[in-house]
């Protein structure tokens, strides 16, 4: 198949099968595009058009995020996970306050330097955001590329697939092109067996429950209803994990690195959300 033939048998599907559903692809406000690509790291689809609508009307610009304490920050977070990204929004919305006078770059560099940003998420908010030729790749994007262009290949790098990427790129609407290429990933190919299998960088992701990941998160569930000793914050994660045990070292060293983060801090024999 020739780039050609691929972006006319993309646009085809997407014309008859595109989504059109999310909110975040109705508005091209640049913050607003930033928060959803940052929230759709590593979390689900359904689960981030639930929550963005609510963070937007909370926090509609970097200011406003910049300037909330840090609590309320991750309350209106609740139920994403992987509560670090959102203390990394934070600090980005600052930086984009500080340094580039509240509007969100529309510079790759400028882009990847801000905290949690990698060059993947950076592409993206190009895409989305500025309608910019930018490259970047994604589960759905990657499942795409690897069951077109490598059919039968195993440990296919990502620079592989990259190149594929750009040179399929259209000439305009890169913003749709890179629905169309998501949506058919997601829906087209759900049904053959996962082509994302057959990349280097994929890895069996661990079992949520009773991993590290939970308990960093009902730690910060724990300290959102309010702070305490470390014994006392033990105790209400015990009661949310429903009874099940969780090892003094286990949960000490969990303690210690979201400490070492900053996520929270301890004053005295206190433990507290970071203000």
């Amino acid at each position: 198949m020739t780039p050609a033939q691929f972006r006319n048998f993309i646009w085809t599907w997407y014309r008859k099968n595109g989504r059109h559903d999310l909110t975040w692809r109705h508005t091209d406000e640049p913050w607003h595009i930033f928060v959803s690509e940052v929230m759709l790291q590593q979390t689900q689809v359904s689960r981030v058009a639930d929550i963005w609508p609510q963070f937007i009307r909370r926090f509609p610009t970097p200011r406003a995020l910049a300037t909330a304490p840090l609590r309320e920050v991750l309350a209106a977070w609740r139920g994403m996970g992987y509560n670090r990204r959102a203390a990394y929004l934070q600090r980005a919305a600052r930086i984009i306050e500080a340094e580039h006078g509240g509007r969100v770059p529309a510079d790759i560099e400028r882009l990847q330097a801000l905290p949690g940003i990698g060059r993947n998420t950076a592409g993206s908010i190009l895409a989305f955001a500025f309608d910019r030729p930018a490259v970047f790749i994604e589960t759905n994007i990657r499942r795409t590329y690897l069951h077109h262009f490598f059919p039968g290949k195993t440990d296919v790098p990502d620079s592989a697939v990259a190149a594929w990427v750009a040179r399929t790129l259209p000439k305009k609407d890169f913003r749709k092109w890179y629905w169309a290429l998501m949506d058919y990933g997601s829906a087209a190919l759900a049904g053959v067996p996962n082509p994302n299998r057959r990349a280097r960088v994929y890895a069996i992701q661990a079992k949520f429950a009773g991993s590290r990941r939970e308990l960093r998160g009902k730690i910060v569930q724990a300290l959102l209803d309010g702070g305490g000793s470390a014994p006392a914050i033990r105790a209400r994660v015990q009661t949310l994990l429903q009874g099940r045990k969780i090892s003094a070292r286990v949960f000490d060293a969990t303690l210690a690195a979201l400490l070492a983060e900053g996520l929270i801090h301890r004053r005295g024999g206190r433990i507290a959300i970071r203000s």
